[in-house]
């Protein structure tokens, strides 16, 4: 059994209750739109990252990182990737390596919109974890986490850190 924490689109931010709900995590997988080379630091010091680069990452971000991932993990087979839309909607590009590879668990981010769908059709789950940055039209920093235990998610949860461009309780406390 493996804990993940799943978040995306921090653009260069990264809120300080991250670490407190991903605290029991194994992993820490970053969906794209990362925006510096600081978060990807501050995550891998605390977990092992998995993360894919988004549309707004330059190009330190992107040497350390990839357009796309795909693994095992659990016995399940997982595909990372930015942008990447959600049943009936796929874009393109990702719905090609999709049909390809055939994953159980699909995860994107870009829409800031926190989304969890089983694809019926294709028989995979697609998550979208939000936006957890500063940046972007979302009102609600969003995170999810979650178990994999032979070859299936477990514990999903949705995790809600408040509203974006607030300072949380221990920022104003000094914490």
């Amino acid at each position: 059994m493996k804990t993940i924490g799943l978040l995306s689109d921090t653009h260069g931010t990264l809120h300080p209750r991250v670490f407190h709900h991903f605290e029991n995590c194994d992993e820490i997988w970053h969906a794209g739109d990362i925006g510096s080379i600081e978060v990807i630091e501050e995550l891998e010091k605390f977990k092992p990252l998995r993360a894919v680069y988004g549309n707004i990452d330059g190009n330190a971000v992107r040497k350390r990182t990839s357009e796309n991932l795909i693994f095992f993990i659990e016995g399940l087979k997982v595909f990372i990737t930015h942008i990447g839309g959600y049943p009936g909607k796929y874009d393109k590009q990702a719905f090609s390596i999709l049909m390809k590879e055939k994953p159980g668990l699909f995860v994107c981010g870009h829409s800031h919109i926190l989304k969890v769908q089983y694809d019926s059709k294709f028989r995979w789950l697609c998550m979208n974890p939000g936006a957890a940055g500063n940046q972007g039209w979302h009102k609600i920093i969003t995170l999810l986490k979650f178990q994999i235990m032979q070859g299936e998610v477990k514990n999903l949860q949705a995790i809600e850190l408040g509203i974006r461009g607030q300072k949380s309780s221990e920022e104003v406390m000094g914490h």
